[in-house]
């Protein structure tokens, strides 16, 4: 892995696919555990966690359904403090076992908000799993079940991640260099 230039800004390698793939196989492992017997109900998040969320669901071995939903916040490598609702959540959640994926919580915005909308429809559990974290970055207090990295608060690109759309399709994780 070496420097990528993604539009106007260069970036480093900073997770490899390989470290990626090691996690997302343990944190697997922990969801099948401890979720034998149930059939959980996952939820992605658009768009950032489709990566994130087919790599880790190819992984579970338990009976389990996936959905996905669209949320954004970001644009270019600033969140605009709005959490926008694209494509609605049509899944029976009451009394379901809910495990939402995410593939960055930074500002916990996003979630914070998100979350008494999923609360209100009477979910059985309901459980955060977050490929990354930064907690220098969070301001709205959530609890993260199942983490795969804490990482800087520093921007990042690759594996779902995008700057201003391009980057998602990148199988390692990349961090922004400052100038």
């Amino acid at each position: 892995m070496s420097l990528i230039q993604v539009h106007d800004k260069k970036f480093k390698p900073y997770i490899s696919v390989a470290q990626i793939d090691e996690r997302i196989s343990e944190l697997a492992g922990d969801l099948n555990r401890d979720y034998e017997g149930k059939t959980p109900l996952f939820i992605g998040i658009l768009n950032g966690s489709f990566m994130f969320a087919s790599d880790l669901f190819k992984k579970i071995t338990i009976p389990a359904e996936i959905s996905f939903i669209k949320l954004a916040s970001y644009k270019g490598t600033k969140s605009t403090g709005t959490v926008v609702t694209s494509i609605g959540l049509e899944e029976q959640l009451k009394d379901r076992h809910v495990i939402l994926l995410e593939d960055i919580v930074d500002t916990g915005k996003t979630l914070s908000e998100f979350m008494p909308q999923l609360i209100d429809r009477q979910p059985a559990s309901l459980k955060i799993t977050s490929l990354l974290h930064k907690p220098d970055a969070l301001q709205h207090p959530l609890t993260i079940d199942y983490l795969g990295f804490n990482v800087p608060n520093k921007f990042l690109l690759g594996y779902g991640l995008d700057y201003d759309g391009l980057g998602r399709n990148l199988d390692s994780i990349y961090q922004l260099v400052e100038d």
